[in-house]
Parts: structure tokens; sequence; C-alpha cells
């Protein structure tokens, strides 16, 4: 009976252990989930209240950055680059269909293009531009359309800007066309001998982005 007693009493502390692994393995595996869960709902680090994310020094990520379009215009709907004159009476004059000044457009190839080179400290906020865009066409309104790609103009702005608190930016802007092909001369009794679209300026503004647009993300 001794026996018996002795070996019970020796055997109940194994059996308590056993019978608390399953709560000590719970319990582990709440420290665990709950451990998990804070560091899930920690947020991620939030970038600079405003201006380019810091990175390398020089070239960081995304410093360069802009879009290519081509456009086709119908017949119809030519943009008038405004070297010839729109006068159906002078078109005549020149020979209508014929006429040697035909600087309506068919086809746009434009873009954007934005250099922000340094990634640390207030030159960071600062970067470049420039917006090139090509005009092709070989048109007179009223009197002839056809696809071709012949070269008309380069217009383009370039400029510098610096970026500034809730979404703001200061930029300066300096715009210039620059005829090309037959339209570097004068190209008949239509030519009105313009500058071109808006023709050569600068100009110092500001531009401010809001609705998830540019740098208001």
């Amino acid at each position: 009976m001794k026996n018996r007693i002795r070996k019970i009493v020796l055997l109940l502390p194994a059996l308590l252990a056993l019978a608390c692994m399953p709560g000590l393995a719970q319990d582990v595996a709440g420290v665990v989930a709950l451990a998990t869960s804070a560091a899930m709902a920690d947020p991620a680090p939030r970038p600079a209240p405003w201006g380019a994310r810091e990175g390398r020094t020089l070239f960081p990520h995304n410093w360069v950055r802009g879009y290519t379009d081509f456009s086709f215009a119908p017949p119809h709907n030519e943009p008038d680059l405004g070297r010839c004159s729109p006068s159906s009476t002078v078109i005549k004059s020149a020979g209508g269909a014929s006429s040697t000044c035909n600087a309506y457009a068919r086809y746009l190839l434009s873009g954007y293009l934005e250099l922000q080179p340094f990634g640390k400290t207030f030159a960071r906020h600062a970067f470049v531009f420039f917006t090139p865009t090509f005009s092709f066409g070989n048109n007179v309104p009223q009197f002839k359309y056809t696809a071709s790609m012949a070269g008309i103009a380069f217009e383009r702005a370039v400029g510098l800007g610096i970026e500034l608190p809730r979404n703001f930016e200061f930029r300066v802007t300096q715009h210039q066309v620059d005829w090309l092909g037959k339209y570097n001369h004068n190209a008949g009794l239509a030519d009105l001998g313009t500058a071109g679209p808006y023709g050569l300026y600068t100009t110092i503004g500001a531009r401010w982005y809001f609705g998830g647009y540019g740098r208001s993300q």
C-alpha cells in the first residue's frame, strides 16, 4: 500500500506538468499574436510633410521623371500655330490649296521631363523641368488636308522650380519657339511672320496641387 501511495505521489508532478503544457502553449501563442498585431498596427514612418523623400545625396530614387504624349488632330481640327493668315481671301491670293504657308498641324509630339538630382539638404526641394512640343503637318483649312509629317515648329519651356509647404511650388519658366524647315524664312503671301505660339517670354509663378494630383500625394 505504501509503495502504491509513493508511486502516486511521484506521478502527480508529472501529470500536473503535462496538464499545464497546453495552457503554456496557448499563453505563448497569445503573446506572439499580440506582438504580431502590435507590429502590424504600428503605422509606417510618415514621409516628410513636404518635399521629396530624402535619399542619397546625389541622384536619389526617381530623380528623373516625366511623360511623353503623341496627339493626332482630325481634319478640320488642326492646331493653328499663328504663322499663316486665316483669311480665306489672303489664302486664295496665296494660291489656295497651293499656298506655301500651311502651318496647321496634324500631329503633336510633346512631353514633360523633370530632374531633381539632390536627395539631402534644402537643395532636395529644387528641380529643373523641360516641356518640348513638336508640331508636324501640311494643311490649309478649307482648302487642303493631308497626312503629312512635315516639320513646322519646336516649342519648348524650360525652368527652375522649388517645392514649398502645403503642395505649393515656386517656378521660373522661359518659353520659346523655333520654326522648322521652310518656316525659318518667309513662307509666302499668307505668312504673318509671327514668333509662334505665345512667342518668347519668361514668367515667375506659383503652382498649387490638390486632390491627390502631382506632389499633393
